[in-house]
């Protein structure tokens, strides 16, 4: 039995993962702690026990700068120059919780690349996990952080090296401001923050919490890099429905689900309205999740049920289609209950997934948000009646249901804490 640190930042999608992790975890007897941002408790089992940072990632996401920076290189740059003090903030939060804990292995999510040198100054494992493959370069595919699409072979790997130096640039302007502050953590020899870090010097797995079925392992990685299949928890069995969402969803056939995640947008006034009409147009019955703002809740009616959330396990089998921003946890969500997808990305990495699921057949060519109209999303829903995106879905689901993702991933950080 080991005593498990699970470090992560971001939002739901950053998260629930880990959750999931966490709990595969302590059912195989380990004792884990998850540390996260504010507003996630709920999500967290009694096996596992949850630290919270002091960031509060929704909030953030709502302000304007935050907003700006999802949108441009530009913005992103000026973002970071400004958040300087609160990334701080969250590295000594992360060093305090690290002492506090005495964990015998870290398993964390790139935003906490801090956790390398923590690991060191405790001597412990220190094993880096990823839920998209973009942080190792590869031939077959461009960096999915970058919104290209396939740019060849030899420009995929190139532009996919170039960003992770970048990445690297910006880890390193924050551990030179970090380090001078905590003279009890060692700062040389120099550590790659994204490959962990193993006090007996082997080389620590790094996890890809993805499905194989979406994104098989590129021939072009190491034998360090492990893709486990996607971290997920079945809906809990204590979890029930309001009764209006209940009525709604018997009083017709399946409906679409349109959600967008924790994306907040500026203009969620009119993607409102343009889904709405779309659907209008269509005939066809929709629930429509609010969630942090990527849609604003409007009066009920016979075709169109509004709410906050509901977990993906519990109410995706219950639809017929799925439209949504493209993050990696929504997409293999509706993926795994074998439904067709729309994938309506905002930024990084959703333009990947959603071209993803257009190259299995599993549903349309991505439509970014930033250029729905009515009539783009009434043609786009009017195709997700397919019957051969049903099919493509169908056939991944099936896939999907041969992986054990949590499972696969814990076996892998037991091996590394024997070795």
């Amino acid at each position: 039995m080991a005593g498990i640190l699970i470090l992560t930042l971001g939002s739901r999608g950053d998260v629930q993962p880990y959750v999931a992790l966490a709990s595969a975890l302590a059912r195989r007897g380990h004792v884990v702690t998850l540390s996260a941002g504010q507003g996630f408790s709920d999500l967290v089992t009694d096996q596992v026990n949850y630290v919270p940072m002091s960031i509060d990632i929704e909030n953030l996401l709502h302000d304007p700068e935050m907003q700006a920076a999802m949108h441009g290189l530009s913005s992103k740059i000026k973002a970071f120059r400004t958040s300087r003090a609160m990334m701080q903030q969250q590295l000594d939060e992360m060093w305090d919780i690290t002492q506090q804990i005495r964990p015998d292995a870290i398993i964390y999510h790139p935003k906490a690349f801090l956790a390398p040198y923590l690991a060191r100054a405790l001597g412990i494992v220190a094993i880096p996990s990823f839920l998209q493959p973009a942080f190792q370069p590869s031939r077959e595919f461009p960096n999915p952080l970058l919104e290209f699409r396939e740019i060849g072979p030899r420009s995929n790997r190139l532009f996919g090296a170039a960003m992770l130096r970048l990445m690297r640039f910006g880890h390193g302007a924050l551990l030179k401001g970090w380090f001078p502050r905590h003279a009890d953590v060692s700062r040389a020899p120099v550590l790659d923050v994204l490959s962990g870090y193993h006090p007996g010097k082997h080389t620590p797995p790094r996890l890809y919490a993805h499905s194989a079925c979406l994104v098989p392992k590129p021939a072009d990685w190491g034998a360090q890099d492990h893709v486990t299949g996607d971290w997920h928890e079945p809906a809990p069995q204590t979890w029930s429905p309001p009764g209006h969402l209940e009525a709604f969803l018997d009083a017709g056939p399946p409906p679409v689900y349109v959600g967008f995640g924790s994306m907040p947008a500026p203009n969620s006034a009119q993607i409102t309205d343009t889904v709405l009409a779309a659907l209008k147009r269509t005939g066809q019955r929709a629930v429509l999740s609010v969630g942090w703002g990527g849609l604003q809740a409007r009066d009920n009616t016979d075709t169109t049920h509004f709410l906050q959330q509901a977990p993906h396990d519990w109410l995706f089998p219950r639809c017929r289609a799925v439209v949504h921003h493209g993050g990696a946890g929504t997409t293999h969500g509706g993926l795994r209950h074998g439904r067709p997808s729309l994938v309506c990305p905002h930024f990084g990495d959703q333009s990947f997934w959603g071209r993803r699921v257009a190259a299995i057949g599993a549903g349309p060519d991505p439509m970014p948000v930033r250029s729905l109209t009515i009539g783009s999303m009434t043609q786009a829903l009017q195709k997700l009646e397919d019957d051969s995106f049903a099919e493509a879905a169908g056939a991944v689901a099936r896939c999907m249901a041969r992986e054990a993702g949590p499972a696969t991933a814990a076996a892998l950080v037991e091996c590394a804490l024997k070795a």
